[in-house]
Formats: C-alpha cells, structure tokens, sequence
C-alpha cells in the first residue's frame, strides 16, 4: 500500500532569499568579536553581490580606534542585517542574515574606490560623508547564515554570489502594503482557504515572491505563516496579476510553518 505524502511547495533556495534580503537593505547592526560589546549601528551599510560588505562609521566610533590598533588592521566581525516585515506585525523581523568575516579599514585610493563600488549599485548621498566625517570599512565574507520564516541555513558564499535576488524583492513591500491598506477584501477571500483552525485569526500580508504569497496569521496562541503557491514560478508582472487572481478564486494553499 502506497503512502500519500503532502509536497512541500517550492519556495526560493536560501542564497535566492539571502539575495533578496540584501538587495532590499534592511536594517543592519555590526557585531566586532572585540572587547567592544555593543551592536553598533552603521551609518550605511551595503552588501555586494559577491558577499562583501562595505560599511560606513562615523570617524570618531570607537570601533575605528580598535580597527587601527588591530593586527594587520583586521577585526572579526559579523554584520547582521534585518528583514522588516511590510506592514506592522507584533513580530516585525521577517527574516534575518549574519554574514561572518574580517572588517579593515580602508583609506585613500582603496577608500574612494570602495565608495565608488557602491554608488554604482546603490547611489546614496550618506556615501558623500567618505573621507568627511566617516570612515569606510571593508567585510570580507566567509560564511553566511540565514534565518526566516521558510527555514534557518547555512549559505556558501559562492552559491550567494551566483544566486539572483527575487524579481519582486524591491516592490514587494509597497504591494503588500497596498493590498493590506486598500484591498481586505482580497485578503479576506483569500483568508476562507486557510486551514480551518486558523480562519479565526488575524491574516496579513507576510512576502511575495516568484513562487508563491505568505500571510502571517496572529492568534491567540502564536503566528503562523502560510504559503500559498503559484501554479508556476512568475518572473513579470502579468504573469504575476495572472496568479494573484487564480489564488482569489481557488488558491492551492499550503502550509509553510506553525509557531
């Protein structure tokens, strides 16, 4: 007798999500492994697209000071880089990436051509402050760990590296936002497929992703977050618009993680 098995939808792997994260910006915190105990808040912070991170500090941070006396001008570090959550949740991480590695400090040349690195990713007028009140710092990555609503993973830096970031990472959190403010109904409707134990709940927009929408129920007895699947993996937004519809009308719904 054969044994029916409920398959598990397909979600983007762990160096897509990280990619995603990173992409987005988020809120990061860097963590030296120094006698300096606090998490210290970047005044910018960018991740590129091969692992390595590049950080801005005011110049009078006490970080900096330790960065200059440190052997070889080397600190390890972790950089931890927040997920929000699109609309306001009572848990309002929705995923969190640490990248480990060695943080220096640049100057001069290697300074201005870090700054210039980033401005063609990411132009930001904070990076304008390089040389003039802040200092620029350098994470070389060796590890990277990711933990969200989908699973908790080790990522290898060179799967990071080759991996895209979602098409929709950087207008995700304006739809959903859109669709929680302006559209309940929607949410509602989609809020008859969930499993019956959880219809009694709060439902809210979590992600959306080329695989599928997450919803966050907030209930009583904690928050659960469901994924419901596209019938195919969407790169455009029609095809987008053309999957939202079908989940309104009759969903394939499963369900990602109970907490």
């Amino acid at each position: 007798m054969s044994e029916t098995r409920t398959r598990k939808p397909a979600t983007p792997t762990p160096a897509e999500r990280a990619r995603s994260i990173t992409k987005r910006g988020g809120k990061a915190a860097l963590l030296p492994s120094s006698e300096i105990s606090v998490r210290v808040a970047p005044l910018l912070h960018h991740v590129h697209p091969d692992g390595s991170a590049t950080v801005l500090l005011a110049d009078d941070h006490p970080l900096v000071a330790t960065a200059w006396q440190a052997p070889r001008g080397e600190l390890a570090a972790v950089l931890e880089i927040a997920d929000p959550t699109p609309v306001r949740l009572r848990e309002p991480v929705r995923g969190l990436l640490w990248l480990t590695g060695w943080v220096r400090l640049l100057h001069g040349d290697d300074a201005r051509a870090e700054v210039l690195r980033v401005a063609e990713e990411r132009p930001d007028p904070r990076l304008l402050d390089a040389g003039h009140g802040a200092t620029v710092l350098k994470l070389e990555t060796a590890s990277l760990v990711l933990a969200d609503a989908e699973s908790t993973d080790s990522v290898d830096p060179a799967e990071f590296q080759a991996a895209d970031p979602d098409p929709f990472c950087l207008h995700e959190d304006s739809w959903l936002r859109h669709l929680e403010l302006s559209h309940r109904d929607v949410v509602g409707l989609l809020s008859r497929h969930l499993p019956e134990q959880l219809r009694g709940g709060h439902v809210r927009p979590l992600g959306l992703d080329k695989h599928g929408l997450r919803l966050r129920v907030e209930s009583a007895d904690g928050d659960h977050d469901v994924r419901l699947a596209f019938s195919q993996p969407v790169t455009t937004t029609e095809h987008l618009g053309k999957e939202l519809r079908r989940l309104v009308g009759c969903p394939f719904l499963a369900q990602q993680r109970s907490g």
